[in-house]
């Protein structure tokens, strides 16, 4: 754990982690944030932030809510969102809060634009230099097509590759390919898990071992099926 203390980690939440029985990841972001690790977290819908603020303040009062507009966190742009202002960001974590985020951009004009949530996630990421950036979804990682094994390990370039599978979940490939996108923009390492499992946000700061497929630079040499 002290090689994250003052590191950002970024969550792409989801509300099946909030939600499912056993599930520990709001008591997980509040640990991690105890430990001076700072946890940031990325919804998918503004509801889902909001559940996720109220669920922390519920036990800690560490979540605060913010959404594009606020101090122009996520300037929209016309590919999607412009360079992040992090300050809101650093004060809050450098106090000891948890920022949650809305994927709401905010535009020139002063209007609010809905953005994907995983792209939010890796601009976050690689704007604060996250140690690691973390997608949660129901599949828990990549299956390898002619093993059927989970792929513990894949290079941005093989998760990109993986990431056009059409045999894939719509939500999963876009996950994939933003937490490629995030280690090639300097992330320490970028994960797709199951965020209903058990201490799943916080099992590879704990262990040596870390749930799912993980995007490194190193190379999977049995390459993406």
């Amino acid at each position: 754990m002290n090689g994250f203390a003052h590191r950002t980690i970024v969550f792409r939440v989801d509300d099946a982690a909030r939600d499912a029985a056993g599930a520990t990841v709001v008591s997980d972001l509040t640990f991690l944030a105890a430990q001076q690790v700072f946890p940031i977290v990325v919804a998918p819908r503004t509801a889902v932030a909001r559940s996720y603020v109220r669920e922390m303040n519920r036990h800690t009062n560490v979540a605060v809510g913010l959404s594009g507009s606020d101090a122009a966190l996520l300037p929209a742009a016309s590919d999607s969102i412009g360079k992040v202002q992090t300050g809101i960001l650093l004060t809050l974590l450098s106090a000891g809060y948890i920022p949650v985020i809305e994927p709401i951009a905010f535009g020139l004009s002063g209007d609010e634009i809905e953005v994907a949530a995983d792209d939010v996630a890796t601009a976050v990421a690689a704007a604060t230099d996250a140690a690691r950036a973390i997608f949660f979804h129901a599949a828990g990682g990549i299956v390898d097509r002619d093993t059927a094994a989970l792929i513990s390990e894949l290079t941005p370039a093989e998760a990109l590759a993986v990431a056009e599978r059409e045999d894939l979940d719509a939500d999963l490939r876009t996950a994939i390919r933003a937490a490629a996108l995030g280690v090639r923009a300097g992330v320490g390492a970028a994960q797709i898990v199951d965020g209903r499992i058990a201490h799943a946000s916080i099992v590879e700061f704990l262990t040596s071992q870390h749930l799912g497929t993980q995007v490194t630079g190193s190379l999977y040499m049995g390459g993406p099926r």
